[in-house]
C-alpha cells in the first residue's frame, strides 16, 4: 500500500551492513522460530507458508520498486533468503541517507546492465564531508552502471568559499539523458579529451562550482534543458558563458556574475535571475526565443541617476491572454549622488531589453523627492519612446520619509524637465499609484497628457492619505477638461471616488 512505503527516515541504514548481517539475522531467526514451534501447535490452516516467496523474480522485483528506497529493499532480505539480492535488480534505484562509506560497496553489487538502469539517485547525509577523491571514485561507480537518469547530491554539503578548492572529474554517462548535480563542494571537472555526453538532454546544476561551464557544454551536443541554480563558481573571470546549437531552454537562477554571454540559435525558452555589484556585460545572441523572465538584483548606490539609484530590474514576456511584455524597475532616492551618470544609466538600462516589450512599470521610493525628471529619462530612450504603449508609475511610501518634503534647491528638482518635449506616439494607458496630487504630480501628469495623442484610459490611485472629503483633489484635477477623448478612473484606498468619459472630475 501506498501509505505502507517506508520513509526516508527508515532507510538509514547502510547497505553494506544489511548484506553482511542478513544472514546471521536470518539463521537467528529461523533457530527461534525453531523453538517457538516447539512449544506452540501446529500451525492451523493457511499459517506459516510463505507464498510471497514462491512468486517469480519479476513480480517481487515490482513489490520491491514500490518500496521506492534501496536500503528497505535491500532490508527484505531479513524476510527469507529468496528476496535476498533481489534489490540489485532494480531499475530505479534511490540511495537517500546512506551513509557514504557505504554508496561503493552498494554499487558495486549491483549488475553491469543490462538490464539498464533507469534512474540512479544518489543523496548523501551531510554528517560528515567525503574527500574531493572519494566522490570522484563514487560517480565513476555509478557511471559504470550507464543509467538513463542520474541524481547526484551531497545534502547539507554547501560549497565553501576556497581560494583553491578540491576538483572532481567528471565521468561520462553515455546512456543519461538527465542528469542532476546538487551542492558538491568541489570544482566540478569536464571529462577529458574524448569524453562525452552523446544522449544528454537535460543538465541541472546547483549549489556546484564549474571550472569550465563552456567546455562542459560542449560535450552535450544534444542538451535541450540547461537549469544553473545558487552555482557559487562558474570558472573564467565571473564569466557565464553558454554556447549550444541545440539549447532550447535556459534557467539560471540565483547566479552571481556581472558577465553573460549566451549563443544559442534555437533558444525558445530564456529565465534568469542575478545580482549585480557592478555594471554588468550582457551579450545575448538568441533569434528564436520566445519567453523571457530576466531579473537583476543590483547592490544600492552601484547604478544610478541624479539622486535615484537602480534596486530592481526585471523584463518579463507576457504570460497569458491580453498581457503586453514589460520592463518593471525597482529604484529609490538616496544620499548617493550620480550627477554625471546619464549616459551610464542609460546604456545599463538598455543591457538589460534582450527581448521586445511594450509596458513600463516603475516602483519608486521617493522619501518626499520629485520623480518627474527621472521618469521622464526612462521615457526618452529610444527602445522606450516609441513603442511604450502602457505606462505604470507606483509611489512608494517608506515609514516617516515618505512625509518629508526636499528642501529647497534640491537637486531631484530641476525645473527644465516641466518643459521638455517628448512623443509618446505609442502609450494608450497611464496608470498611477500613491497620487498625492502635489504640484509636481500634476506637473507630470500634465506633461503627459500632452505628449501623448493616442492616451485612452488614465487610472489615478490616490494615496492613503487622501480621504473623500479633500476638497482639494477635486480641484487640482480639473486638468483632465482639456483631454476629453481620454477615460478616466480615479480611487481611493477604499474604491472608486470617479468616474468619467470625459475625465471631469
Amino acid at each position: 500500500k501506498e501509505n505502507d512505503r517506508p520513509s526516508v527516515a527508515h532507510c538509514t541504514a547502510s547497505l553494506n551492513t544489511i548484506e553482511d548481517s542478513e544472514v546471521g539475522l536470518c539463521k537467528a531467526s529461523m533457530e527461534l522460530g525453531t523453538r517457538s514451534r516447539r512449544r506452540s501447535p501446529e500451525p492451523g490452516p493457511g499459517r506459516g507458508a510463505d507464498y510471497l516467496s514462491a512468486l517469480p523474480d519479476d513480480l517481487l522485483l515490482l513489490v520491491l520498486a514500490r518500496l521506492g528506497c534501496a536500503a528497505a529493499a535491500a532490508r527484505t532480505g531479513l524476510l527469507a533468503r529468496r528476496w535476498r539480492g533481489l534489490w540489485a535488480r532494480l531499475r530505479d534505484l534511490a540511495f537517500r541517507d546512506v551513509a557514504f562509506p557505504s554508496l561503493q560497496v552498494a554499487l558495486g553489487r549491483v549488475a553491469v546492465p543490462p538490464p539498464a538502469v533507469s534512474l540512479l539517485e544518489i543523496r548523501v547525509p551531510g554528517k560528515i564531508r567525503p574527500a574531493a577523491d572519494a566522490v570522484t571514485s563514487l560517480l565513476r561507480a555509478a557511471a559504470r552502471l550507464a543509467p538513463e537518469k542520474l541524481v547526484f547530491g551531497l545534502t547539507g554539503h554547501l560549497p565553501l568559499q576556497d581560494p583553491n578548492p578540491a576538483g572532481v572529474d567528471l565521468p561520462c554517462f553515455h546512456r543519461a539523458t538527465s542528469i542532476v548535480l546538487e551542492w558538491i563542494p568541489f570544482v566540478l571537472r569536464a571529462p577529458a579529451a574524448g569524453g562525452e555526453f552523446p544522449a544528454l538532454l537535460k543538465l541541472s546544476l546547483t549549489g556546484c562550482k564549474v571550472d569550465d561551464l563552456g567546455t562542459l557544454l560542449s560535450l552535450c551536443p544534444r542538451l535541450r534543458v540547461l537549469r544553473l541554480k545558487s552555482l557559487i563558481w562558474l570558472g573564467g573571470d565571473d564569466l557565464t558563458t553558454v554556447h549550444s546549437a541545440s539549447l532550447q531552454e535556459l534557467v539560471m537562477e540565483s547566479i552571481w556574475t556581472h558577465r553573460v554571454d549566451i549563443v544559442a540559435p534555437i533558444l525558445k525558452q530564456l529565465t534568469l535571475s542575478s545580482w549585480a555589484e557592478a555594471q554588468v556585460s550582457i551579450s545575448i545572441l538568441a533569434p528564436m526565443i520566445q519567453n523571457v523572465s530576466w531579473q537583476w538584483l543590483y547592490d544600492n548606490g552601484t547604478i544610478g541617476f541624479g539622486l535615484w539609484t537602480l534596486e530592481k530590474l526585471r523584463l518579463q514576456t507576457a504570460q497569458r491572454q491580453g498581457q503586453l511584455p514589460s520592463l518593471l524597475i525597482h529604484a529609490s532616492s538616496s544620499w548617493y549622488s550620480f550627477t554625471d551618470e546619464a549616459a551610464n544609466f542609460a546604456q545599463e538600462i538598455e543591457k538589460h531589453m534582450v527581448t521586445d516589450f511594450f509596458a513600463l512599470e516603475l516602483h519608486l521610493r521617493t522619501t518626499g523627492h520629485v520623480f518627474g525628471e527621472f521618469v521622464l529619462h526612462f521615457l526618452g530612450l529610444n527602445r522606450i519612446r516609441s513603442v511604450i504603449r502602457r505606462l505604470k508609475v507606483v509611489r512608494v511610501r517608506q515609514g516617516s520619509w515618505g512625509d518629508e518634503a526636499c528642501p529647497a534647491n534640491c537637486p531631484c528638482d530641476t525645473m527644465n524637465w516641466r518643459t521638455q518635449t517628448i512623443s509618446l506616439t505609442a502609450l494608450e494607458d497611464l496608470e498611477i499609484n500613491g497620487f498625492e496630487a502635489e504640484d509636481h504630480e500634476l506637473d507630470f501628469l500634465k506633461l503627459i497628457l500632452h505628449s501623448a495623442p493616442m492616451l485612452k484610459t488614465v487610472i489615478v490611485k490616490l494615496s492613503d492619505e487622501i480621504s473623500s472629503s479633500d476638497d482639494t483633489i477635486t480641484k487640482k484635477c480639473n486638468i483632465f477638461r482639456a483631454y476629453p477623448s481620454v477615460k478616466c478612473n480615479v480611487y481611493l484606498s477604499s474604491g472608486l471616488m470617479h468616474q468619467s468619459q470625459n475625465c471631469l472630475l
